[in-house]
């Protein structure tokens, strides 16, 4: 389906570029022009090379879906939510934090070695000065390595999945291996202490996981609050339902009864997935801007 092609014929090209813009505005905020061209026009090394599949994936509109199932996801590890609803603000500054995450990603994957590092250090900082008590009365540190590692082994999963159902280009399973060690390296300056390099180690990483993992009031709450309450305006929230309805038929079965989300196959074979696809050509379309053409 190339919805490229058919949106082309159909959207002035200033309602296409005023969507992109008002696209990328929420996701990076007010200075993301600014922090763009820092990120990709400051001279230096990077830590990954322009071919390397972490650049594409990250750079995929398919990142709108993976990071809402990468929430949901990682929800499910109590000491993990009870972290973020106590210390994150994802209530009361929603877009401020998809704004950090975002620029985050962005830095490492693209920035010089430089910012990147300075990137990591940051919430290196911020995590060391996050302590607490989950409802049951168990002990949390941020910048303990397990808990490091389920967030990034959430987010690698989700990020992977959403690129194979819903990127531009699917990864062969040789560029899977080589996104996951990339992002490892990532996790790895943040603290985790042995990320997976691959694909099967990946799988089994969250595997071993499983047993720690329940669907707590915490993560039903954010749950709600990030599929059914986000502080969006009307006219744009039946998009958002289906990049919603999108997130949630990514995550992996045994993970949507947790959180109160039910399994529908069928519907999500024939509507979710689909409409999923369809908002991310569009998301795709409009921030991906065709070359200005000579006169």
């Amino acid at each position: 389906m190339n919805i490229s092609g058919g949106l082309d014929r159909l959207v002035p090209p200033r309602a296409r570029d005023r969507l992109g813009d008002a696209l990328f505005k929420r996701v990076a905020g007010p200075s993301g022009p600014q922090t763009r061209a820092r990120i990709h026009d400051t001279p230096g090394p990077r830590w990954f090379a322009p071919d390397e599949p972490i650049r594409r994936v990250h750079g995929d509109a398919s990142m709108f879906v993976g990071g809402l199932s990468a929430l949901l996801l990682q929800s499910l590890h109590p000491r993990a939510m009870a972290a973020v609803a106590a210390h994150s603000g994802y209530r009361g500054d929603p877009w401020g934090r998809l704004q950090r995450t975002s620029t985050f990603l962005a830095v490492t994957t693209y920035g010089t070695t430089e910012d990147a590092q300075r990137a990591v250090d940051g919430v290196r900082a911020v995590h060391a000065r996050i302590r607490g008590r989950t409802p049951d009365g168990e002990p949390y540190r941020a910048d303990d390595p397990h808990l490091l590692e389920w967030v990034h082994i959430a987010e690698v999963d989700s990020f992977l999945r959403a690129h194979q159902r819903y990127g531009a280009r699917r990864l062969t399973p040789a560029e899977c291996d080589a996104y996951v060690a990339a992002a490892g390296r990532v996790g790895q300056a943040l603290g985790v202490l042995a990320p997976p390099l691959t694909t099967r180690q990946l799988a089994d990483r969250i595997d071993a996981f499983r047993r720690e993992l329940r669907g707590t009031e915490e993560a039903r709450a954010a749950a709600r609050f990030v599929l059914f309450e986000p502080p969006l305006p009307w006219p744009a929230r039946p998009p958002y339902a289906l990049l919603a309805a999108a997130a949630v038929a990514l995550l992996p079965p045994w993970a949507r009864s947790p959180l109160g989300l039910p399994l529908l196959p069928r519907t999500e074979r024939w509507c979710a997935v689909p409409a999923g696809a369809a908002v991310t050509g569009t998301i795709r379309w409009a921030m991906h801007r065709p070359p200005p053409q000579p006169d």
